[in-house]
C-alpha cells in the first residue's frame, strides 16, 4: 500500500479558492490516483479522479471548479478548488489503486484527510 498525507485543507469564504496536496511515498506513475470527500452524515464521494499517464474525470458538482494533477518527479497529488461554495465542505481523502480509477471509494490506498470548510 501507499503511504500518503494530505495538506491544505482550511477555511476560506464562499468564492475562494484552496489547492489540496496529498504526498505519496512511492512512485505515483504507477498509480491511478483520486480524490474524494465526506461530509458529516454522508456518504463518501468521488470528486476527481487522475489516471496513470494524466487522464482525469470529474464529479458533476465540481467540473468546471476543481483540477486534479500530479507532479510525477514529487510523487504528489494536487487538487486546485475555485469558486468553492459552502456545499463542498467536507474531510477531502486522497486514494491511490493500480487498477481502479472510478469515482467509487475502491481504491486500496487512502491519506488520513484534510478538513476543508467553507462559509457563506
Amino acid at each position: 500500500q501507499v503511504h500518503m498525507v494530505e495538506s491544505g485543507g482550511g477555511s476560506v469564504q464562499a468564492g475562494g479558492s484552496l489547492r489540496l496536496s496529498c504526498a505519496a511515498s512511492e512512485y505515483t506513475y504507477n498509480y491511478y490516483m483520486g480524490w474524494f470527500r465526506q461530509a458529516p452524515g454522508k456518504a463518501r464521494e468521488g470528486v476527481a479522479a487522475i489516471g496513470r499517464f494524466g487522464s482525469t474525470r470529474y464529479a458533476d458538482s465540481v467540473k468546471g471548479r476543481f483540477t486534479i494533477s500530479k507532479d510525477n518527479a514529487k510523487n504528489t497529488l494536487y487538487l486546485q478548488m475555485n469558486s468553492l461554495n459552502p456545499e463542498d465542505t467536507a474531510m477531502y481523502y486522497c486514494a491511490a489503486d493500480q487498477v481502479n480509477w472510478e469515482l467509487l471509494p475502491q481504491y486500496a490506498s487512502w491519506g488520513q484527510g484534510t478538513q476543508v470548510t467553507v462559509s457563506s
